[in-house]
């Protein structure tokens, strides 16, 4: 049946459109930040920026996206494969105690993966600081008032404003997506009231100097072999409206301005020799650029991408009160402010917008944002659920571009994965395992633990693969190709006879970071055939056979991969008690609450498992689930938010949801429960992993369109306190489309689909699926 749209349907569906329009987003306090997690993150895809808005003093911490410690390492044990014969033997035997510690012993990186170098670290690159002095009685500007700090996500620019004696100061902050640079104006509104010190520091290698009128922070990292790594450099220079600029003791010292701009332009060699040349070459355009110029394209080009999605789910609740204390009161009572959720969202695009840019790094643990030296867990790309999860609101988001990063640091991996399953397994293809960086390591970590779980790249190749379902773009699929045919060709070549079953399986195998009780209780991780090695190696086989059949290209390889299929386990055991096993044999865990979820890797990002298809499975997944528990890490809440949007429970989805968002300030390291939102809205592991705030905005699309189940659906998984009145615009789906409609008590009013091209599509609306033609662009 088709599904005729009327002109008139069409023209209401534009004006309702134009007339809602982008709402304003925005983060707000009404004090300085006092501790990190408070302040506001800026960035432009390289640098970011972080101020605290302080008024006696301020600190403001700048990023730079490419700047690691550490080199390219080879780390690969070229006798490990000697040795796997032995492993398996004792896996089959059922001595998987023995063949850990046999692991541990032959078969980890010879070097440091986990460790600070040569592995390397994401660092932060300096501190900003600035030193206020005001006129009048109170020279520290401790008696303030009228303070508001606040992000606008609209703009991309943070501000803060207040009074001391009797003068309004406003500054506003920005990382421009014109002349790549960090921009700070002050103001005064009173002529020569503007009178501050500014100076540049890091905690270690970071070397001041003056030079003519400006600062200048320049280092090298160490790289763990002869201390000379990465090399840096930033510039601080001001223009000043009236009042004098004078430097001292490797300050910029302002005196009586009325106006100060500063701007900071900073850069490292990698992938560029010529980053001092760059840099000043920015600073000069930026200097030489009108203010009120450089925002307004700063403005003008971040909003191409930011304003692709409007998201309104009505009740916007006390849009008065700080974030800080909004956060609270949601917390309290969720149904109270429908709004929060709509800026969570809108602030996962935000994030990705600020740390993603198209020829640079993709975002790590941190996104951007790091305060330290020795940034949690090295800052890196962990493969076991990580940095999948930072990328899987782009598509649905409409961002799509911002895969492209992860895919370059994926297809630079290839060469070292080779060498790695060689090692390893004396395999054809790439193999990467559990952690990597821009280094490209693909060894397994140090400990068997964790560390030789081989999901990684076959992970990898699913969030690479999405990019393609989403697009439609024949000419990437091609590029990407080579990678997708490289993943299968190592795990097709070691797979071997698990001899309880006849399935054939991964051996050695693990369930990422997990472990479980053997028969003579002793506890081990490494088994053969964990749940999420069998589904995503049945996942990419088929990928690579769709990808062959629609590039016309190797039938052969096709028709082996198509044959070994037969022989996979299913994407899911369904164990005595009703839940999906996490190994192919149904061990105690250790841990009936773990963080990992690993073995529904099927029903979340791959398709495998679907209320519709795979029914059985899907009930096992909900009992799987409620065993694990709804606590956890951020990153883990996040992840269960999807799932159980993919089982079309909205409400538990969005009880999830509240869950995660519950206040709090701690920055322990935690792997456990408890998890949580910082006052400026970053996900807490705790520490601060941005994961948590990709995965929730994942969530929370997941909850209003999914199609990946053969159609289009539309709010699959709204939860009651959503059903009353709603509108989307922007949103993607796989095919290329485009797609926007309303909502009212629960039931889909409107909706209109957009195509590259004219073509029926199948749509599932208020539990109907339908054939429609969805119109070109």
């Amino acid at each position: 049946m088709i599904r005729k749209i009327s002109l008139f349907t069409i023209l209401s569906i534009v004006l309702i459109n134009t007339c809602f329009g982008q709402q304003p987003l925005k983060l707000w306090y009404d004090k300085p930040a006092q501790v990190w997690e408070e302040t506001l993150p800026l960035g432009n895809g390289r640098l970011g920026m972080m101020p605290d808005g302080g008024v006696a003093s301020e600190n403001i911490v700048l990023n730079d996206i490419t700047l690691w410690s550490g080199a390219p390492q080879d780390a690969n044990n070229y006798n490990a494969y000697k040795v796997l014969p032995q492993i398996r033997k004792l896996l089959d035997e059922g001595k998987n105690d023995e063949a850990q510690d046999l692991i541990n012993k032959d078969f980890v990186c010879t070097g440091k993966g986990g460790g600070s170098v040569p592995f390397g670290c994401y660092q932060v690159l300096g501190n900003l600081s600035i030193k206020y002095k005001y006129n009048g009685a109170d020279s520290t500007g401790s008696q303030f008032t009228n303070y508001e700090r606040e992000l606008s996500l609209n703009k991309a620019i943070a501000k803060s404003t207040f009074k001391v004696n009797g003068v309004t100061y406003t500054r506003e902050y920005f990382t421009s997506f014109n002349n790549d640079i960090s921009i700070i104006r002050l103001t005064a509104d009173k002529p020569g009231q503007l009178s501050c010190s500014i100076g540049i520091s890091r905690p270690e290698q970071g070397n001041v100097t003056l030079s003519d009128d400006e600062l200048q922070l320049s280092g090298q990292l160490d790289n763990g072999i002869d201390g000379k790594g990465m090399q840096y450099l930033a510039h601080v220079k001001t223009k000043l409206q009236g009042g004098t600029m004078s430097l001292a003791n490797n300050m910029l010292i302002i005196k009586n301005a009325t106006e100060a701009i500063i701007y900071i332009s900073a850069g490292t060699d990698f992938k560029g020799a010529a980053f001092k040349k760059n840099t000043e070459a920015i600073l000069n355009a930026a200097v030489n650029t009108p203010y009120a110029v450089e925002k307004q394209k700063h403005v003008s080009n971040y909003q191409k991408l930011f304003n692709r999605v409007i998201v309104n789910l009505g009740n916007a609740g006390d849009i008065k009160e700080t974030t800080d204390e909004r956060l609270i009161s949601f917390h309290k009572n969720p149904a109270s402010d429908n709004g929060l959720p709509v800026l969570f969202y809108q602030y996962g695009r935000y994030l990705s917008i600020c740390s993603t840019r198209v020829g640079l790094l993709p975002p790590n643990l941190q996104g951007l944002w790091a305060n330290q030296i020795q940034t949690p867990w090295n800052g890196d790309y962990h493969l076991d659920i990580n940095v999948q999860m930072n990328h899987w609101p782009l598509e649905v988001s409409n961002l799509s571009e911002l895969n492209l990063p992860l895919v370059e640091l994926i297809r630079e991996m290839i060469p070292h994965g080779e060498k790695t399953a060689k090692a390893y397994y004396n395999a054809d293809g790439w193999v990467a395992h559990v952690i990597t960086n821009p280094w490209h390591f693909t060894e397994p970590g140090e400990s068997a633990s964790w560390g030789v779980t081989k999901a990684g790249s076959g992970w990898l190749c699913n969030n690479i693969w999405e990019h393609y379902t989403f697009t439609n773009d024949k000419k990437y699929l091609a590029s990407i190709y080579p990678i997708l045919r490289g993943s299968a060709l190592f795990y097709n070549s070691i797979l071997v006879k698990d001899p309880k079953t006849g399935w054939q399986v991964t051996s050695p195998s693990s369930s990422p970071e997990n472990s479980f009780y053997l028969p003579n209780g002793k506890i081990a991780s490494i088994c053969m055939g964990a749940t999420i090695d069998n589904q995503i190696i049945r996942e990419l086989f088929n990928n690579v056979i769709a990808a062959s059949k629609i590039l016309g290209k190797d039938k052969a390889f096709r028709a082996q991969l198509s044959a070994k299929l037969k022989e996979l386990p299913p994407p899911g055991v369904i164990s005595k008690d009703g839940r999906i096993q996490e190994w192919l044999e149904d061990y105690k865990e250790t841990e009936p609450k773990h963080r990992h979820v690993s073995h529904l890797y099927g029903l979340f990002p791959a398709s495998l498992i679907t209320p519709d298809a795979t029914p059985e499975l899907a009930e096992a997944a909900k009992k799987t689930l409620d065993v694990r528990g709804d606590d956890g890490p951020s990153w883990s809440i996040a992840y269960k938010i999807l799932w159980w949007a993919r089982l079309h429970d909205g409400d538990r989805a969005f009880k999830l949801y509240c869950q995660l968002m519950r206040p709090t300030l701690r920055n322990d390291i935690n792997y456990g429960s408890g998890g949580g939102i910082y006052p400026n809205l970053l996900s807490a592991g705790p520490p601060f992993q941005i994961d948590g705030n990709f995965g929730a905005a994942a969530g929370i699309a997941e909850m209003l369109i999914q199609s990946h189940a053969g159609y289009i659906e539309l709010i699959p998984a709204i939860p009651n306190e959503w059903k009353g009145t709603g509108e989307v615009t922007g949103l993607r789906a796989r095919g290329n489309l485009t797609i926007d409609f309303k909502w009212k008590d629960g039931k889909v009013t409107d909706y209109h689909i957009t195509s590259a091209q004219p073509r029926m599509v199948k749509v599932k609306i208020n539990g109907v699926i339908k054939n429609i033609m969805a119109l070109k662009v």
